[in-house]
């Protein structure tokens, strides 16, 4: 029997887009381009789950779609490759991490083409193929060349470095750590993650409550010479080009938020005696506030000046550099002791709001610049190295997290803001019972009290500037990217350390020739970590460690960058993929770039996408590329579910409890068993039902049952393999089902009845052009020659502009609706034009192209259906020749009555009234009143 079977019609048209290379993009765009693009995938070793196709099926429809409007498309697909999982698999089998990243590709690809996916598949790369992080090297080289000019917000040649010349004349070693002390890629002590068990720094997403995500091994903060990126150069340029793009709101306010723009004021708090108090300020009123913090003073970063007044304590951040000056001898164990213990902790953990404050005193006092009074340094884990200066001055009175800190150790709260005369809190506030974080008016600020917030700050701010104790200043919670890992598993760095005669580094560096790149990965005999914060790779032999260049020797760079590395360009490379001369074309990456769309999850929001916009700005301001910008639209798709899980409950020992021996608790307002409060468990679906906006049992519905869905993951058991759908229900079923679900952006439950019910649809597609009841592949009967009459012409073109414009907006759950009504339509006609057929097709192909390839070439048609021109509707056929409008009498509906839809209310009362079965009807009746609504009813009250 010819019935719809995707095992069978799903394998051979992929194997024909192969052959034909379908799906290529041209090498050079004419007429309007179209790039799209998919965040690429991590391959795992699980492989795809149903939640992965999501994203991937929403660009295809578009990719499919633009092409078939006469666009040229680039839409393709590639491997985040690099990563910890393949090392520590690496570790634990011997097995090189090359080995099964290439076996998990393997498998992710075979699933993504299992799918029907129009990727250009010429143009697959993985981050960790040799001639790809040659590039990504070359990237770094860039960024190691480069130096960032204030004055002209851009990156330039680190050769256009004005050098001083008492830097020229101390000779090479001073002028190149003064060029190193510029570069947007440089070295320096950071504190890390440091994870002696996996043997590698972590970043802080991969860190939770002080333990790795991965494995949950303890994790502990160290300072480390690590390679840093200085992305706080472009704060300003990442916040500005912000405007123009057509990104999500809440994106947009998450990068907003994590570059952390603030305004206010860096200070000096002088460390010593006040007795030489007046002559250290003399020696700063003379050569004014020193650039960076040097060690006869504490520096701060306030936004609120304004409030210097009440500062009646500092604190010091665990791993503030000067901790080991202020630890007095009293306090040196205590101290110590402390920050070994915060140095476990995540930042996370020890910012969370709800977290009790600790610290302790160092024995160290500072002068406040404003009053000249002695105030006590605490070191206290909320405070964190990588905000402002690592130190702050504690204002209890308007802080919340000082308010905590200072009632928790009993320090003194003197309140220097007053508000408003009507605030509720006013007297506690002025007692310094209840924390005032808003503006008011100074008190308790010397000749200051009485004024503005505004003006104090602006006064104090100037004051200090004037004797070189302070300056205005702008801060951002952006940090300089960390950006060495010490991993096997990662792309080398292109750097070389020079070494003396006796082997020692000298400090000078030079980066690899770019003839000489890649630097490949060095064989290693085993995997495992040290155990040690040192890099796997200084375990490689002499022939790959050391290189000998003019006579000198120098020692590879043993850090690998971190998986970021490789996400952050490949786009680019997308566009010219075996291009062995450079990186892109330029010419190539002119008429391709920005990418049109960009589709990720929204996890992405922050790390992914601003490392990534980092990048092009420096390439943008070095000449490399000629968009300042690499995404112009970005959508993310939410997030798919697990199956939806009912809940019941059960008894103190754990047991299901039945429904009839359950009891609704009224005062209580909770379910109860003989009085006992009961808890949740699992219940069949097939005992709840719907009721209101919850689900209840069926046999005691007052009895409510929650009713939730799961992020899938394999730790709860609730993944779902798309190789399972595809085998039952076929490729196409699944990429409807996942449009269907709803909106591309919310987060929906995963249920595989609705993959069925989406099935039943493309069977029924079958049915109305395949006669599945004949011996053979037969079109069916209705099928005929002829074209459209009126009705079957307009609904046809309202599907046509309903998909069209659905397409557009990325509204593929209502596009997919409207074909469902135009299916059942023409399969209640008698007779089905051919010519609708085909329309019809060319609209459902990008959601179907499996099922529509086999269904165009039953109908005769040559080629791919990919390859047709989109249908256009016709306004004039969107007129409808008539509208059935329903007739009541005293509010019943009794008859329906078809009349033009620009009908008048005069005309369409008579028509209803001559409406044989009305008359019968009303016939012996009075008529009191007619209410009339042209379009829409007619209602007669009769007597």
């Amino acid at each position: 029997m010819p019935r719809y079977n995707p095992a069978e019609i799903e394998p051979r048209w992929q194997a024909f887009w192969d052959e034909n290379r379908t799906f290529a993009t041209p090498e050079v765009p004419t007429g309007k381009k179209r790039y799209v693009l998919d965040m690429f995938p991590y391959p795992s070793g699980d492989g795809l789950h149903v939640g992965h196709p999501e994203g991937y099926t929403a660009t295809d429809i578009v990719s499919r779609f633009a092409r078939m409007r006469g666009e040229s498309v680039l839409h393709p697909m590639g491997f985040d490759a690099f990563g910890l999982p393949a090392e520590e698999h690496a570790i634990s089998t011997g097995e090189h991490p090359r080995i099964q990243t290439q076996r998990n590709i393997d498998t992710f690809t075979r699933q993504l083409k299992m799918l029907g996916f129009s990727y250009d598949w010429t143009r697959v790369l993985a981050t960790t193929d040799e001639a790809y992080f040659r590039w990504t090297q070359w990237i770094f080289t860039v960024l190691y060349d480069t130096w960032f000019d204030n004055e002209v917000q851009k990156g330039r040649p680190i050769s256009e470095l004005p050098i001083p010349e008492d830097v020229q004349s101390a000779g090479r070693t001073a002028v190149e750590g003064y060029r190193d002390s510029h570069r947007l890629a440089y070295q320096d002590d950071a504190l890390v993650n440091w994870c002696p068990a996996l043997g590698t720094v972590l970043a802080n997403e991969e860190v939770q409550d002080g333990k790795s995500e991965r494995g949950s091994h303890p994790v502990k903060r160290i300072p480390l010479r690590q390679w840093m990126l200085r992305i706080t150069s472009y704060a300003e340029r990442l916040l500005d080009g912000l405007d123009d793009l057509d990104w999500p709101t809440g994106i947009k306010k998450l990068q907003q938020d994590w570059i952390g723009r603030s305004t206010g004021a860096e200070v000096d708090f002088f460390l010593g005696d006040l007795s030489e108090f007046e002559s250290w300020k003399t020696s700063r009123t003379a050569s004014g506030m020193p650039n960076t913090v040097i060690d006869s003073a504490l520096r701060v970063y306030t936004t609120r000046p304004d409030t210097l007044f009440g500062a009646t304590y500092m604190v010091v951040s665990p791993e503030h550099p000067l901790i080991k000056r202020l630890a007095t001898a009293e306090q040196a164990d205590e101290v110590k002791a402390y920050c070994e213990k915060a140095s476990f902790k995540s930042d996370r953990e020890r910012t969370e709001g709800d977290r009790q404050k600790t610290g302790v005193f160092t024995g160290s006092h500072a002068i406040n610049p404003v009053n000249q009074q002695p105030i006590p340094i605490w070191v206290a884990d909320y405070v964190l190295a990588g905000y402002g200066t690592g130190a702050i001055m504690a204002v209890p009175a308007h802080d919340e997290r000082d308010f905590e800190f200072a009632k928790q150790y009993d320090l003194k709260v003197i309140p220097v803001v007053d508000p408003a005369v009507d605030h509720p809190n006013r007297e506690a506030i002025l007692a310094g019972d209840v924390c005032f974080v808003a503006e008011g008016k100074a008190i308790n600020s010397a000749e200051f009290d009485g004024k503005t917030t505004a003006e104090v700050k602006a006064s104090v701010t100037a004051s200090l500037a004037q004797a070189g104790m302070g300056a205005e200043a702008v801060n951002y919670k952006l940090r300089d990217w960390l950006f060495s890992r010490q991993r096997f598993w990662g792309e080398p760095f292109p750097i070389l350390h020079e070494l003396d005669a006796n082997g020692n580094a000298t400090g000078l560096k030079r980066a690899v020739d770019p003839a000489d790149l890649p630097v490949r990965l060095p064989e290693l005999e085993d995997f495992k970590p040290h155990g040690r914060p040192e890099p796997p790779l200084a375990k490689a032999d002499d022939d790959w460690l050391y290189v000998t260049i003019d006579g000198v020797r120098y020692r590879r760079e043993t850090n690998t960058m971190p998986q970021w590395a490789g996400s952050c360009w490949y786009y680019l490379r997308y566009i010219d993929p075996n291009n062995d001369q450079c990186f892109v074309d330029p010419e190539k990456e002119k008429q391709w770039m920005p990418v049109d769309l960009y589709v990720g999850g929204a996890e992405h929001a922050v790390l992914h996408l601003l490392y990534s916009r980092f990048w092009h700005k420096v390439l943008y301001d070095r000449g490399h590329v000629s968009t300042p910008e690499p995404f112009g639209r970005l959508i993310n798709q939410g997030m798919i579910l697990g199956e939806v899980e009912f809940s019941g409950y059960v008894d103190g020992d754990g047991e299901p409890v039945s429904s009839t021996d359950v009891r609704r608790d009224r005062e209580g307002g909770h379910v109860s068993v003989n009085g006992q409060p009961v808890e949740s468990v699992v219940v069949d679906e097939d005992d709840v039902e719907k009721q209101g906006e919850g689900f209840v049992l069926k046999s005691k519905k007052q009895i409510k049952v929650d009713s939730r869905a799961h992020k899938m993951s394999k730790s709860r058991g609730n993944v779902v393999n798309p190789d399972l759908v595809v085998r039952e229900y076929g490729a196409d079923a699944l990429r409807l089902y996942e449009m269907f679900m709803g909106p591309l952006e919310a987060t929906k439950p995963w249920a595989m009845t609705g993959v069925g019910g989406v099935r039943n649809f493309l069977d029924r597609v079958w049915r109305m052009i395949i006669d599945q009841d004949a011996d053979e592949l037969t079109v069916v009967d209705a099928i005929v020659e002829e074209p459209c009459d009126q009705d079957q012409l307009r609904v046809l073109h309202q599907t046509i502009r309903k998909v069209t414009e659905d397409c557009e907006s990325l509204s593929f759950n209502t596009a997919i609706a409207k074909m469902m009504e135009c299916t059942n339509f023409f399969t209640r006609s008698e007779k089905r034009p051919k010519t609708a057929m085909l329309t019809f097709l060319k609209l459902l192909s990008p959601f179907a192209p499996h099922l529509c390839e086999e269904l165009w070439q039953l109908l005769g048609q040559e080629g791919s259906i990919s390859k047709q021109a989109w249908p256009v509707w016709d306004e004039s056929a969107l007129v409808e020749s008539s509208i059935e409008v329903p007739v009541q009498i005293n509010g019943k509906i009794k008859a329906k009555i078809n009349v033009p839809p620009d009908i008048s209310k005069d005309d369409l009362a008579k028509i209803a009234l001559a409406d044989e079965k009305v008359a019968a009807l009303i016939e012996g009746k009075t008529i009191i009143k007619q209410i009339v609504v042209p379009g829409r009813l007619v209602n007669l009250v009769v007597k």
